[in-house]
């Protein structure tokens, strides 16, 4: 048990992030001898601590808001009455992830401000598709037969909801969520655009700036964060899987 726990990839994962989170500072030499042209080599305007909790909670408050419209809204257009409105929710969330976020910010802006608002909607808009098609396909894969032997059984619709399709398609809707929460993290560095603290504040001002190691430094903490998402979920789908 104690083998395994060691050689736990989440559990080193986890460590770098949080060695990278708080030591970066301390790193000065190594990208001091990666970038010798550069006069200053690490990034020092606010702690990685902060902006990785800040890019989290980002990511965390579109991410649900999105689960909550992308699952009730796929629930919905499998219902009998919904069912003529599943092209155009289709239609929908895949215009709102082909429309660029920078290009939602752009619109948004002007109206809320700069604040963690506009950054909010566009990442919910860019997430809604897969946990939309996620919950849509993982209801389609309960069988009829499932369906009706629970309705012989004396359960209402909304009992065969809540304890026969959504159980049983709880790893296909997972799984959509996975994908929404990853491209999330990835996109939610352009909240810095709009004067949000996120990781993207270091790979802003690098790309500002021409300096390519904070660039490196913000892509390393949102490529970590990004990593350690996906074995999250991964565990969580274990569980469904060995039921």
């Amino acid at each position: 048990m104690l083998r395994r726990t060691v050689t736990d990839p989440l559990l080193w994962g986890l460590l770098l992030l949080l060695g990278l989170m708080f030591g970066m500072p301390h790193l000065s030499g190594l990208f001091s001898w990666l970038f010798p042209t550069l006069a200053r080599p690490v990034y020092l305007q606010d702690s990685f601590a902060s902006l990785a909790w800040a890019h989290v909670q980002l990511v965390l408050i579109s991410s649900v808001i999105a689960m909550a419209i992308g699952v009730g809204a796929g629930i919905g257009v499998t219902r009998p009455a919904g069912r003529e409105f599943r092209s155009l929710l289709e239609t929908l969330v895949a215009v709102g992830q082909t429309f660029p976020p920078v290009a939602v910010l752009a619109v948004a802006v002007p109206v809320m401000g700069f604040s963690q608002q506009p950054a909010i909607i566009a990442l919910v808009l860019y997430g809604l598709l897969p946990i939309v098609q996620g919950t849509i396909t993982g209801i389609e894969t309960v069988g009829e037969s499932i369906q009706e032997t629970a309705a012989g059984a004396g359960m209402s619709r909304w009992q065969i909801l809540t304890r026969v399709e959504l159980p049983l398609a709880a790893p296909v809707i997972i799984s959509g969520i996975r994908t929404s929460v990853i491209i999330n993290i990835g996109t939610a560095t352009i909240a810095s655009t709009v004067g949000t603290k996120s990781l993207g504040s270091p790979i802003i001002i690098g790309l500002s700036g021409f300096n390519p190691a904070y660039i490196l430094q913000g892509a390393l903490l949102v490529a970590l964060l990004a990593i350690i998402s996906d074995m999250l979920f991964e565990r969580w789908l274990r569980c469904y899987r060995y039921d």
